[in-house]
């Protein structure tokens, strides 16, 4: 395996153990001869691929060639070595400053070995449970490593886990070839707002690195967060769950000041999942002959979740919130489009100052006024919340 931690493994968290954890805890893929796993990967990598020219056309946005970025196909192992690789990145900072709090000494670099080794097999734990539920993702702030290349600029890689797809895809019985093609054609959007928009990689790494420098947390509670996650996961965690306001893992270790800068990453994450989706949305009818079933049952499939256990641990991880950003990011760029049409939507992309706040993603209409009151010199204004 390759080592993805270095000399970070024996900090706060000890990411090479984290990875072995994940990769021995996986659980096994549905079961393919080997000859229809090549035939699965090259299906998608060709989906993929017309995908690229079906989403840049309804979309009309252009990409820019030299923010590029890799499609990986990736088996559950190979996404949880591309994840611990950009939780690695993004993190940093905030583990550094962990790190820091400590203090010199040898108890604390006994124990902060100890600490980074419990919070890898925890971090693998959790990993592993979520390898098995995405179908797909845009990696914004993957590093290149020796066996999963990135973006050239040090960032930027599309993956396709098949068999999460090739599970869903049974599990729904939906025509497969229509269902990857679908897949395809969403993950396929988020490459596209990256390549097209290239100042959005930075401004989203800004705004997390913000909160995470907003935080003040030591390490015990941090340890204790994660193990508040694997416990839910695991079934440890009591009935009780609910005390504490079912707060998310982000929400617990919120400041005033992190409360502001999450509402605007949830304005844009909201844009980017609806966005997506109404895209998936327009073009699945020209080219999905099955999209209209295969939309219903996903839907279904989305609202109803896994089990009481899985729906805990998403609300405790905040996925509860990712759903939600689906729906309302939906229903934000449908209204935008309904009124302004898709240049005038487009406009959202212009600089941070266009993006849709919190507020205007719920008030689309805000948003219209805002924006498109401005003359194209001048469009977007102070980018403040409610």
């Amino acid at each position: 395996m390759t080592s993805i931690g270095g000399a970070a493994s024996s900090g706060m968290v000890d990411w090479n153990l984290a990875v072995a954890t994940a990769t021995r805890l996986v659980r096994p893929g549905p079961e393919v001869s080997r000859d229809e796993a090549r035939a699965i990967v090259a299906e998608l990598r060709r989906h993929a691929k017309s995908s690229e020219e079906h989403v840049r056309a309804y979309t009309r946005m252009a990409t820019d060639r030299e923010h590029d970025t890799p499609v990986l196909v990736v088996d559950r192992p190979g996404w949880v070595r591309a994840n611990v690789a950009g939780f690695r990145e993004i993190l940093k900072p905030l583990l550094d400053k962990m790190q820091e709090r400590r203090g010199p000494g040898a108890g604390p670099a006994v124990l902060g070995a100890v600490g980074g080794k419990v919070t890898g097999v925890e971090l693998g734990m959790l990993l592993s449970f979520l390898s098995s539920r995405v179908l797909g993702q845009y990696e914004t702030f993957a590093p290149a490593t020796r066996d999963l290349p990135a973006a050239p600029d040090g960032g930027g890689r599309l993956l396709l886990v098949a068999p999460n797809i090739v599970h869903v895809e049974r599990e729904l019985d939906v025509d497969p070839h229509d269902f990857r093609l679908w897949v395809c054609l969403h993950e396929e959007t988020h490459r596209t707002q990256f390549t097209a928009v290239p100042w959005l990689r930075d401004h989203l790494e800004g705004e997390i690195q913000s909160f995470l420098a907003e935080t003040d947390v030591d390490p015990s509670t941090f340890l204790e967060r994660v193990r508040e996650a694997v416990q839910s996961m695991s079934g440890g965690r009591p009935d009780t769950e609910e005390d504490d306001g079912g707060r998310s893992l982000v929400e617990m270790v919120q400041s005033p000041a992190q409360r502001e800068i999450l509402a605007r990453l949830t304005a844009v994450m909201s844009l980017l999942e609806g966005h997506a989706d109404y895209v998936m949305d327009g073009v699945g009818p020209a080219v999905v002959p099955s999209v209209g079933e295969i939309r219903e049952k996903f839907k279904e499939r989305r609202q109803k979740g896994a089990s009481r256990l899985d729906l805990a641990l998403r609300k405790l991880l905040g996925l509860d919130a990712k759903l939600r950003q689906y729906r309302d990011g939906e229903r934000f760029v449908r209204a935008v489009v309904d009124q302004v049409g898709m240049d005038g939507f487009n406009r959202v992309w212009t600089s941070p100052n266009t993006l849709p706040t919190k507020a205007e993603i719920a008030k689309p209409a805000d948003w219209v006024a805002r924006v498109h009151s401005k003359t194209d010199g001048a469009a977007g204004g102070a980018h403040g919340e409610d």
